[in-house]
């Protein structure tokens, strides 16, 4: 199999397509009864087989929250495939006094580490509390990135305010990478694509969109064929995937992109498109 290209984030080699989580955990941004089939459907061995898809084509990076069900199946994928897996965590923690002890930002950094993250990004509801229009800035942000540094991890932020990428690079805080929502459809966005496609362009640092299929409401070809050609060589895409066959099938078109190819990906077939046969 072909390895899929790589760059390089605050010193770690990383493949630009990233494995993302929410059809692994249950989060389908679609209805209650969409999670609840995925967080059926989605058992370890499930997981560890899609993971496998993407290792088998040097994709060894996965982002997602603490999660001992997703780290039990990270941990079977590697020993499976033989190869070591790059953790991007993004925790949530209190950021207001009185909050609950587990959530407290220093057991739940201990707690990454715990969970083999090499990556830690404060989660959006997280970041996108601590950003400050008035004074242009990530308020406290570099006090978590200090603890972060700490515990040997590497820090950025994951966001869906396209202000939190700027804010963080005039005031220079320390975030090695941003991750960034970005789809064709606008989804979850709080301002235009074609506004966020320039603040990504002018990100200090790489850019991982999240979303390109704006949770499943855009085709894959659609979505990725958007996002690869309006990000740069350095920045990454995520991906979420609900079997191996779409692992395959998102990367195989991918690699068609990035390769100025026309994907020749496998086509549904139904009875209304039976006359377009030739």
């Amino acid at each position: 199999m072909p390895e899929f290209p790589r760059t390089i984030v605050g010193g770690v080699s990383l493949p630009r397509l990233l494995i993302g989580s929410n059809w692994f955990l249950g989060y389908s941004h679609t209805s209650l009864a969409k999670d609840r089939f995925i967080k059926e459907l989605q058992s370890r061995e499930r997981i560890a087989a899609i993971i496998g898809v993407f290792l088998e084509y040097g994709i060894d990076a996965i982002m997602g929250p603490l999660s001992p069900h997703m780290e039990d199946a990270v941990k079977q994928a590697e020993d499976r495939w033989g190869r070591k897996i790059i953790r991007i965590i993004t925790p949530s923690f209190n950021i207001r006094p009185a909050g609950p002890p587990e959530g407290e930002p220093e057991r739940v950094f201990d707690k990454c580490v715990e969970l083999n993250a090499t990556f830690c990004f404060p989660h959006q509801c997280v970041t996108d509390a601590l950003i400050d229009r008035i004074s242009g800035a990530l308020r406290d942000y570099d006090k978590y990135a200090a603890m972060i540094r700490a515990r040997g991890m590497i820090p950025g932020l994951s966001t869906h305010m396209p202000e939190a990428v700027v804010y963080a690079d005039k005031t220079g805080a320390d975030v090695e990478s941003y991750i960034q929502i970005y789809n064709a459809a606008g989804f979850l966005m709080q301002v235009e694509a074609d506004w966020v496609m320039r603040i990504i362009q002018k990100a200090a640092k790489p850019v991982m969109t999240i979303k390109p299929l704006a949770a499943g409401r855009l085709l894959p070809v659609v979505g990725l064929a958007f996002v690869w050609n309006t990000i740069r060589d350095q920045d990454l895409v995520t991906i979420g995937c609900t079997t191996a066959d779409e692992a395959r099938e998102v990367i195989a078109i991918s690699l068609d992109l990035l390769n100025r190819r026309v994907p020749e990906n496998a086509l549904q077939r139904t009875r209304s498109k039976s006359s377009l046969d030739s």
